[in-house]
């Protein structure tokens, strides 16, 4: 057999069986996004988020979320958190915010963002951070669940960690629209169809009660909206006229058809935009 046939075996055998994935340098960078085929934590030079005093209207959540960060960066225990309810009200931005907040003191917390389809391979995520001497949280953005997806069954491994149970050093953040992690009508479909209703329901609707912290975000009021886009304003020293900011914001806000802290963003970009600023 030559030469370029037996590399050809080799690569296709790797390819099926990849090599075990190096020591990342954790100290390239606060924050990674785990990827995989092959397996790697690619660091984050930059990270996308605003500061922390910028998120207005979910003071409760913000002080709940803080805390309980602070506790698990100190090495004390710690609660998984769901961050659920309305769109665009700041939940994957609060995750961000506290973590960058926390890290400033505690240096050793690192953030890795995690992708809903990629669960399954959490297992093997969570071996190589099991011994690491750095603290970390996986943050899995928008997370929920269709009516044939098993990806559930691996956020297991996260939140119980199985027989080894969940490494201490590791805490799970996820946010979604969803209190439940799956569509209504698939509750009360299934309630309706089974046997038993509530064994039925009981397997998916738990995922959620593995999450110590039940985090609600809500839609903003309208005092709460513009103290958002004036918080941005200061912070980037924007000086404009409050009463033709006021105006334009609600106009903005009624082409949209709703009010959260994206569309406040979104509004305050134009307008700075309009400025000359660069955000």
């Amino acid at each position: 057999m030559d030469q370029d046939a037996l590399s050809r075996i080799a690569a296709a055998l790797e390819r099926i069986a990849p090599a075990p994935l190096d020591a990342p340098d954790f100290d390239s960078a606060t924050a990674f996004v785990w990827h995989v085929e092959p397996d790697r934590l690619e660091p984050v030079t930059r990270v996308n988020r605003v500061d922390l005093s910028l998120l207005v209207g979910v003071d409760r959540s913000r002080d709940t979320l803080l805390a309980n960060t602070q506790r698990f960066a100190a090495g004390h225990a710690a609660n998984n958190a769901l961050l659920w309810g309305a769109r665009g009200m700041g939940k994957s931005s609060l995750v961000k915010a506290v973590h960058d907040y926390v890290q400033t003191e505690h240096q050793g917390l690192k953030l890795i963002e995690l992708q809903r389809e990629d669960l399954p391979s959490v297992g093997r995520l969570l071996n190589h951070l099991r011994a690491a001497p750095y603290r970390f949280i996986l943050f899995c953005d928008d997370l929920s669940f269709s009516h044939d997806d098993q990806h559930y069954k691996s956020l297991k491994a996260v939140l119980d960690g199985g027989i080894e149970g969940r490494p201490d050093n590791v805490v799970f953040y996820a946010t979604s629209n969803r209190r439940h992690l799956m569509p209504r009508d698939m509750i009360e479909n299934e309630r309706s169809t089974s046997i038993n209703p509530s064994e039925a329901v009981e397997e998916k609707v738990s995922l959620s009660d593995r999450f110590g912290l039940w985090l609600g975000f809500h839609p903003c009021s309208q005092d709460e909206y513009l103290a958002m886009i004036q918080g941005y304003c200061a912070a980037f020293e924007l000086e404009v006229d409050a009463a033709t900011v006021t105006a334009e914001a609600i106009e903005w806000q009624a082409t949209r058809g709703a009010r959260s802290g994206r569309v406040a963003w979104q509004y305050f970009t134009d307008l700075a935009g309009r400025h000359g600023l660069s955000v």
